[in-house]
């Protein structure tokens, strides 16, 4: 054998020593359900698709590119008169996952589909989660990716330490925390918490109270139907209010402007002021004290107070087009 021959047969041989050819793993599993039950979730590992789309009964199907995964997890279901509960356990704990690479490359999908009037508790520590079209009460967690949430007729919970959040058409009070991307929600009817460290904040209409924060990007509400709080230290914030929404609230920044619109027929008492810039309304206040960086006064005889504060840039208050 000559001497390229030999390195191209050693190199060959390492090669399919160092990365073994591996069949996928899958698992489906039918569990009964009747419609108004709970599922639960826990799983260690795994991007999860939830879409409530059945009659009765849940269906679950769990894929993996690894043949060993039913090796290294160990997989539970139980059926009882409270509901569905699956379990995706890693044998060993999470030290053994990572030294033996179990967290890298394994692109598990947990895809499940489960009667549309369902409420669900969905926890994942190894991907993103995407739930669609249930009418119950949804909770959901992820340690390691995004989160989706879209016509939820119901309150929802969304947390996550990795990955963004987008809801759409949620029927329920609403909690979305992240600390490592933005937050984008279009139609909640209930009050809404959006807090993120990692990104911006986009929000279009929601009936209830809001309750937005960031210190990673700017905030934008449109269609803001009760009290708002909204602050940001790290970008503009831009709020505008319903048609006759009085309900006033606090926005506050550290990095950028702050502009607010609102219905000229509503009753409102204004506290406006910026170290970073002038403060200017385009509706009629009665005004109680003003320099060029303060406003404080009334529209239309006043009422709850609306707050604006900036360091960052100026205030400016519009009427609603």
């Amino acid at each position: 054998m000559t001497r390229t021959k030999m390195l191209f047969a050693l190199a060959a041989g390492f090669v399919l020593f160092a990365a073994p050819a591996r069949a996928d793993f899958k698992m489906e599993r039918r569990l009964a359900l009747e419609p108004g039950g709970t599922f639960t979730l826990n799983a260690d590992i795994g991007t999860v698709t939830l879409t409530g789309d059945s009659t009765s009964g849940v269906a679950v199907t769990v894929t993996s590119r690894r043949d060993d995964f039913d090796a290294l997890f160990d997989l539970s279901f139980d059926e009882s008169p409270a509901g569905v509960t699956v379990g995706i356990k890693r044998r060993g704990g999470w030290l053994k996952g990572f030294w033996g690479g179990e967290w890298f490359g394994d692109d598990t999908q947990i895809v499940v589909h489960a009667p549309s009037r369902t409420t669900a508790n969905i926890r994942t520590s190894g991907g993103s989660i995407d739930v669609s079209r249930l009418s119950g009460r949804l909770a959901v967690h992820t340690s390691g990716g995004s989160l989706r949430a879209e016509e939820i007729e119901g309150p929802v919970e969304g947390t996550t330490s990795g990955g963004s959040i987008k809801m759409r058409n949620v029927g329920g009070d609403t909690i979305a925390r992240t600390s490592g991307g933005s937050i984008d929600i279009v139609g909640v009817r209930g009050s809404l918490m959006a807090t993120t460290s990692g990104g911006g904040i986009d929000v279009d209409t929601v009936s209830g109270d809001l309750h937005a924060s960031t210190s990673g990007g700017g905030v934008q509400v449109r269609g803001a139907g009760g009290r708002v709080e909204a602050h940001s230290s790290g970008g503009p914030v831009t709020v505008r209010f319903a048609a006759g929404n009085k309900s006033g609230g606090e926005l506050t920044t550290s990095g950028g402007g702050v502009r607010t619109e609102l219905d000229p027929g509503v009753a409102l008492s204004i506290d406006a002021s910026s170290s970073g810039g002038s403060v200017h309304s385009d509706l009629p206040v009665t005004v109680q004290g003003t320099t060029r960086n303060s406003l404080r006064g009334d529209i239309n005889g006043g009422g709850a107070t609306l707050r604006l504060r900036s360091s960052g840039g100026g205030v400016r208050i519009s009427a609603m087009r």
